[in-house]
């Protein structure tokens, strides 16, 4: 326990991250249809929001953006922070950089995990991550937020980051057993600026993200592993 909370390794967290994506590969989202120049009390159309969000995302090749993820639950409060670059299809990489150095990459066939502080990389196919879903299959333009989020609504008890998003909730298909609710901030020009995930076990994790660059030039190679000499190599992404 003491060296998870000191190297933040928590290769679970990552397979329920992923625990959407696995399914068309991180669902879509809400399309937020305040215009400026609507009233206060100009009803959102939840589902032309969606649509809209659907759209922006499944018309992207790639995607770069820096990301802030916080954990709260388990005595636990921990955030971080780094760059994340996705490309499709299913390719993924998680750059940590603070507080320390992880990576969590994937070429769409292999996924791996690796923390060099602790010397040692998991890695476990692709395919076994296939029925698991991840709300951040939204950013990958792979599915549909009304078909992802039961119940999908407005929440107008949670207040934005920024003035002007909306926040939409929803209940996640297939892992209700798992996420309890699936919180979703999105800006006027459709993009997601935050996920939040409510654990059935009362933790929360949120992934907030700045800096979205759309169709951006990245090569393959990118997302390309191979683990440095003395690496200790793991299968699977459990410990």
């Amino acid at each position: 326990m003491r060296e998870e909370v000191e190297t933040g390794a928590r290769p679970l967290e990552f397979k329920m991250r992923f625990h959407w994506l696995g399914r068309t590969g991180v669902c879509a989202l809400t399309c937020l249809c305040l215009s400026i120049g609507a009233t206060a009390t100009s009803p959102i159309d939840v589902k032309a929001l969606a649509a809209a969000v659907d759209a922006h995302y499944n018309g992207l090749g790639s995607l770069e953006a820096n990301f802030t993820e916080v954990y709260r639950g388990a005595g636990m409060d921990r955030t971080e922070s780094g760059t994340l670059w996705l490309k499709k299809p299913g390719k993924m990489r998680w750059e940590y950089r603070s507080p320390i150095e992880k990576l969590f990459i994937s070429d769409g066939k292999v996924v791996w995990f690796y923390v060099p502080a602790d010397r040692q990389a998991r890695k476990q196919p692709a395919k076994k991550l296939e029925d698991l879903r991840s709300p951040l299959a939204f950013l990958l333009g792979k599915t549909k937020l009304e078909k992802e989020l039961r119940g999908l609504s407005l929440a107008p008890d949670v207040a934005p980051v920024e003035p002007g998003d909306v926040v939409l909730r929803g209940a996640p298909q297939g892992i209700s057993d798992q996420i309890s609710e699936v919180l979703l901030e999105i800006t006027p020009d459709h993009e997601i600026r935050q996920i939040s995930l409510q654990d059935v076990d009362g933790s929360t994790t949120k992934y907030r993200f700045s800096d979205q660059k759309a169709d951006v030039a990245v090569a393959n190679a990118r997302f390309e592993f191979q683990p440095p000499a003395g690496t200790e190599v793991v299968e699977g992404l459990e410990p």
